[in-house]
């Protein structure tokens, strides 16, 4: 053999002697780098897809699940006002609702249409003072919590955007109806104000309504606040949760009528107050179902109010002047 090769000539020589087994020992080496970091590869994305499917299904959980605060009073303790403890169903019978009927003098009634994790004392609009403001012009006053408030009389009841509380709203009509209310009129707040316009689209024994920062789940309020609640990859996680919903329990999107309430002219008055800053429920929302409105006794307030349902905290002598001239100018 010939000494005189440098190294570097050796390996470049075509002759070279290249041992078998190390060659198919580094072809093993190799296909098992690869295998390995396909596996990871694999792991991470099914990992990572899972845990996606685990948030956005939190989301959707969370949302047909609203955490809500207990009852802490009553009209007697807060008013000093005779009430009865009611229980009625909704119009298709499937649920149960509680509430409380404050008697007046007239045959006219006021239901109030609480709204998203609220109750039938509403927290965010001080439904105690309304009451006494109702009793004090002689309306008879229902105070009620919508089916998914109450777990234990109907554990399969869950918040459907106003789907299936519609019918408990016009469950209420009638058992005010029963009560022998001859006018009836709802006073919905936010997503109650919201499930009151769903129950009018068949108006029996709804003979006028009081809208105060409407919600209406339709496309272009969540293109209007997904940027705040998801701001990144926001289209992508707000079909997935819509797409989930029903798993929960809850309605999707499209099972809500807006396309309906967006087009129909109402054949009862409406005053709608929304707030122009309001981050929740754009103003917009009533801007146009109030376009549709034709009835002269219908109105629009549009207060500078910041924050959502908080008009009658920075102007209740105005929201109480505007809301009692339209129920006395609509009441017969």
């Amino acid at each position: 053999m010939r000494t005189d090769l440098l190294p570097s000539q050796l390996s470049l020589n075509e002759n070279a002697y290249i041992d078998p087994k190390y060659h198919r020992a580094h072809i093993r080496r190799s296909r098992t780098l690869f295998t390995r970091s396909l596996w990871l590869v694999t792991s991470i994305f099914l990992f990572s897809l899972l845990a996606l499917i685990g948030y956005v299904y939190y989301c959707a959980w969370t949302f047909t699940h609203p955490r809500i605060a207990p009852l802490y009073s009553n009209p007697m303790a807060a008013l000093q006002l005779s009430y009865a403890d009611v229980e009625f169903r909704s119009v298709d019978g499937e649920s149960t609702m509680n509430g409380w009927y404050i008697p007046s003098s007239s045959k006219k009634t006021v239901i109030f249409s609480h709204g998203y994790a609220g109750n039938r004392e509403e927290i965010w609009v001080p439904l105690y003072d309304l009451t006494q403001v109702l009793h004090n012009n002689s309306y008879n006053v229902l105070m009620f919590d919508y089916g998914y408030v109450n777990h234990e009389q109907n554990p399969s009841r869950v918040m459907t955007a106003g789907v299936k509380e519609a019918g408990e709203l016009k469950g209420a009509v009638r058992y005010a109806q029963q009560l022998g209310a001859e006018q009836v009129y709802i006073w919905g707040f936010s997503m109650g104000a919201g499930t009151a316009l769903q129950a009018a689209l068949d108006p029996v024994g709804i003979d006028g309504m009081i809208l105060d920062s409407t919600f209406l789940l339709q496309p272009m309020v969540i293109d209007q606040l997904a940027p705040v609640h998801f701001p990144y990859s926001r289209n992508v996680l707000i079909h997935l949760v819509d797409y989930l919903l029903p798993l929960t329990g809850g309605s999707k999107q499209s099972h809500v009528p807006y396309a309906e309430v967006n087009s129909t002219n109402y054949t009862m008055p409406l005053l709608m107050i929304h707030g122009l800053k309001d981050t929740q429920a754009p103003y917009t929302i009533s801007t146009r179902i109030f376009d549709q409105q034709t009835h002269p006794q219908s109105e629009l307030w549009l207060p500078p109010a910041r924050g959502h349902e908080m008009t009658y905290r920075f102007q209740s002598e105005e929201y109480l002047e505007r809301a009692f001239h339209f129920l006395n100018t609509v009441a017969p």
